[in-house]
């Protein structure tokens, strides 16, 4: 066990020491200080001299006047913004090429300040840099912010310059996205929306997956199905890509990417990349090419590089993007991306428990990274650091933060992006996260032990010791456990233990109490709490098997539905939109109300069996797929507690499936049972598929399809078997794609009786 970072009791910010100071700003609430800009200063240069003006008359009270450098005599006492003449004439050893890209000086010369830096935003960043480090100012989140008082405010001399590594930085947080914030943040990616005045940001015309979108199949595939995917000897549109080794199918994508360009060319980049789905082409050309490169992605490096290659000729300044993602991720053995291809590798399959660098269970992504960046001058990285599946549920990767990134910039990272919480405003320490990446893209040096004290004791107040202890635990848990941390996790089962969840809580508490009677803190606390919270109402049933007595009161233990219904306002409260990726948190909220409805009775087979020797698995435990299209929560009087899963059926997705829990794991040998009923519209035919799946071995442990003749209308109880369980398992449930046949499928509980 290893503490996440020093342990920490109150507010800390760091201010620069005031030995003998070079320059005072300040004296009393007043001030001689003079700030200027040049005749020429662009947009943002100009909004960074009124930026400066505001906060530091916020700090000092004393009112800094903004003038052109023409109005001011040299002798006048100043803080220079932007690159104009007089910083030329102070600083003669920076260039314009020194501060590529968004670069930063502050620089104190002859009792003057100067801040400025590349264009257009190197001057806003060096100002914003100058507040924050200097001066002691912090931007929490867009709406939430400290600003010192300091009346007299000297400060130290100053010789800064610096060149972040990374010339596109984004924190893909909701909150980040607010242009003003992401300016003072520093960050500058496709999605912050930042104006023009504030210097704007990176744009990727299409963003990402765009082979479908440069040639829709509704358009061209009729007349050319030899531009698609060959699979199995047929071309197919459905959930497939493009052929590309088709050069009639390559002239017309060209044609059409550069009219894309030709809307957008201030973007600087395009995206041409594989659709977010497999189905690569098999034709003999495409093949030949993939066996020679060893790889799915020596096709589309070709391919990228030849469209690239036009694109140069009229666009010699707009960067080509493409994806190494999924089948693509391994990096081909001889061709090399062009020198205006950025190669954008995701780690979307890796375990965010461990390091990259360094952790067993990413070796295969640690040899990609090394494999690309050795033949690739510029990466550009798509990282994932939250969970898709659940964004409200504690998601212990901030200890691989900061490594990862040091190991994304060791690699050639020109560019990142850190997949956040976009959807939400109550995850996992959202606000934390998303200032912590900013600060470390900007550098990726700074201590980030350093910064995460910072934030808590500056954001959350006495409440930061309890915090911090709670961020220990759930990390050392996770790493004891040694869990492979997906971006996709369906709870906390894997690695939260029962005593550590309760733990968890009592920290909470603690950290409430401390706060109490700061309404404002108080807020921030039960806003870091909510993910905790979902934690227990997620597995509720399951530890309230484990804990048959309850003698301390265990927090959301007694009372569920109460716990249930606080959470819900809670979320309405803090205006949380979605609770995974592209789902509503609506929905979210009426699959909790049914959790928590009133249990039925006991199925028929375990009514005179003792308690301890049969547990059940309402469908309220359930985890849907394809919500509102493959299933959904239903009312239904036949069921044992009124409620089913309702399964549409036409399709043939696993859309009803209940992962095995931790404490079922560990019940030995049991006989497994499902109650499923058939709501069909003819007499005989298929029915439904289901079985249970084993992750890790990627394998069957059971499988079975079983006929309207066998369901029926009323529910039937289907043997699937006797096994030793594991969390690594899941039950699942699927239809037959014949909605003429069968109008849906219910699945009403699963029950489990032990063999010993």
């Amino acid at each position: 066990m290893r503490a996440l970072f020093p342990m920490v009791a109150a507010m800390a910010l760091t201010l620069p020491a005031m030995g003998v100071a070079d320059m005072t700003l300040a004296t009393d609430g007043n001030t001689e200080c003079v700030i200027t800009v040049a005749e020429d200063a662009i947009t943002p240069e100009q909004t960074a001299a009124k930026e400066l003006q505001a906060h530091l008359q916020q700090v000092t009270g004393a009112a800094f006047d903004i003038r052109q450098e023409g109005e001011v005599a040299d002798t006048a006492t100043q803080i220079v913004v932007g690159p104009g003449a007089r910083f030329r004439k102070a600083c003669p050893d920076v260039s314009p090429e020194d501060l590529k890209y968004d670069g930063i000086v502050m620089r104190t010369v002859d009792g003057n300040l100067y801040l400025a830096g590349d264009r257009p935003r190197g001057t806003l960043y060096a100002v914003y840099t100058f507040l924050e480090d200097v001066v002691g100012c912090r931007w929490w989140s867009s709406t939430e912010s400290f600003v010192p008082d300091r009346p007299t405010l000297s400060i130290p001399e100053l010789d800064t310059v610096y060149v972040p590594k990374l010339r596109c930085r984004e924190a893909f947080y909701r909150d980040a996205f607010d242009g003003v914030f992401a300016a003072r943040s520093k960050c500058n990616g496709h999605h912050d929306r930042v104006p023009p005045e504030y210097g704007g940001h990176y744009t990727i015309t299409g963003w990402c997956h765009t082979f479908y979108r440069l040639l829709p199949p509704d358009k061209y595939f009729q007349q050319h199905p030899e531009w698609y995917s060959e699979i199995n000897g047929k071309r197919v549109r459905e959930r497939a890509q493009l052929c590309l080794t088709n050069e009639e199918m390559r002239k017309e994508f060209v044609k059409n990417a550069l009219a894309w360009i030709r809307k957008e060319p201030h973007a600087g980049m395009i995206s041409i990349s594989q659709n977010d789905s497999h189905g690569r082409c098999q034709c003999q050309e495409c093949m030949a090419v993939e066996a020679d490169e060893g790889s799915a992605s020596g096709p589309l490096i070709h391919f990228v590089n030849a469209v690239a290659e036009e694109i140069e000729k009229e666009f010699p300044d707009v960067l080509v993007e493409t994806l190494a993602y999924s089948y693509t991720r391994q990096a081909p053995k001889h061709v090399k991306p062009r020198k205006n291809v950025v190669i954008r590798l995701c780690s979307i399959e890796c375990s965010f428990s461990q390091p990259l660098a360094t952790g067993p269970q990413n070796e295969s992504f640690r040899r990609d990274i090394e494999q690309w960046s050795a033949i690739a001058p510029k990466l550009y990285i798509w990282n994932y650091v939250t969970n898709f599946r659940n964004y409200i549920l504690p998601h212990p990767n901030m200890r691989v933060l900061a490594p990862n990134l040091r190991f994304f910039v060791e690699h050639n990272a020109v560019a990142l992006f850190e997949q956040g919480d976009s959807g939400s405003t109550c995850g996992d320490f959202v606000e934390l996260r998303a200032w912590l990446l900013s600060h470390l893209m900007w550098d990726p040096s700074r201590d980030e032990n350093a910064l995460i004290r910072e934030f808590l004791s500056g954001y959350y107040g006495p409440a930061a010791e309890a915090l911090e202890e709670y961020l220990n635990l759930i990390h050392d848990a996770v790493e004891e456990a040694g869990t492979y941390l997906r971006c996709y996790m369906n709870d906390t089962s894997a690695w939260l233990s029962t005593e550590d969840q309760i733990r968890a809580s009592r920290l909470f508490e603690e950290a409430q109490r401390s706060v109490a009677d700061d309404p404002v803190l108080s807020r921030r606390v039960r806003r870091a709490r909510m993910s905790l919270d979902n934690a227990w109402l997620l597995r509720h049933r399951e530890l309230k098997r484990v804990l048959k007595a309850d003698p301390e009161g265990l927090f959301g233990f007694h009372d569920p539905k109460d716990l249930a219904e606080d959470f819900i306002q809670a979320a309405h409260e803090f205006n949380c939109p979605n609770y995974r990726e592209g789902r509503p948190f609506s929905e979210y909220e009426q699959m909790l109300q049914a959790r928590f409805r009133d249990p039925g009775p006991p199925p028929e087979m375990c009514k005179n069996l003792p308690e301890d020797r049969w547990v059940d698995v309402q469908d309220n435990e359930f985890t849907l797929h394809g919500t509102g299209r493959w299933a959904t929560f239903a009312e239904d009087e036949k069921a044992s507690d009124h409620g089913a899963a309702r399964l549409t059926t036409n399709h043939t997705q696993w859309a009803v499936q209940f992962p095995v829990p931790a404490d079922i794991s560990q019940l030995g040998r049991l006989h497994c049972y499902a109650a499923v009923r058939c709501a069909a519209r003819v007499e005989q035919g298929p029915a439904l598929d289901l079985g249970i799946y084993d992750t890790d071995a990627k394998k069957a442990v059971f499988h079975a399809t079983r006929t309207i003749e066998e369901m029926g209308e009323e529910y039937r109880v289907v043997d699937m078997g006797v096994h030793e369980l594991r969390p690594t398992m899941y039950f699942w449930f699927a239809p037959k794609a014949n909605p003429d046949q069968v109008e849906a499928i219910f699945v009403d509980r699963i029950f489990f009786i032990r063999e010993d």
